[in-house]
């Protein structure tokens, strides 16, 4: 059985949730069990935001994401607080655009994207979080198209529909970094 997990962290604004849900939506549309666990400050938007999601072939026990095998950190602070709690062997995506020190860790696979600087740099600059995650699909073997484009169906109103193909680019800036 399978069973990988997820925890993004960021501040408020940076699209932790929404990047969460995407990666919940793309493991629900492969037939796969998912847990999708939002956190965040009483403030929102500047204030911390942290999104757990585990996606399994079996049933999920308990939506805690303790000891993820994916950390995403979009800020200092979040690295900070969660680079020791990654499973030995996992990955850690950061934004190297935000946070300028290298991991501690040695037992880790680590992925410095200039997330927030390419997303600028590309007319998307609220995207740094989809670049992230197009990476860490490209990363884990678990980028295709059909299955990224499902997601995004899934998360994105209706009443956002021009907001699709910016992030299926934002996706794939990220899966070909």
């Amino acid at each position: 059985m399978s069973t990988k997990e997820f925890l993004f962290s960021g501040f408020g604004g940076q699209g932790i949730l929404f990047a969460g849900k995407f990666i919940a939506y793309k493991g629900l549309m492969e037939g796969k069990q998912v847990s999708w666990l939002p956190s965040y400050g009483p403030e929102m938007r500047g204030g911390t935001a942290s999104c757990g999601i585990i996606v399994s072939d079996g049933q999920v026990g308990s939506p805690i994401v303790a000891r993820p095998d994916i950390l995403v950190a979009m800020n200092l602070p979040s690295l900070d607080r969660y680079e020791q709690s990654v499973k030995p062997g996992g990955m850690i995506f950061y934004d190297s655009s935000l946070i300028e020190r290298p991991l501690t860790r040695t037992d880790v696979k680590a992925f410095a994207v200039p997330a927030t600087r390419l997303a600028g740099e590309n007319g998307f600059p609220t995207l740094g979080n989809m670049i992230l995650v197009g990476k860490i699909l490209a990363a884990i073997g678990e980028f295709d198209e059909a299955g990224v484009d499902a997601a995004l169906a899934k998360v994105i109103s209706a009443k956002r529909a021009d907001m699709l193909e910016i992030n299926r680019k934002a996706l794939l800036l990220g899966a070909n970094y």
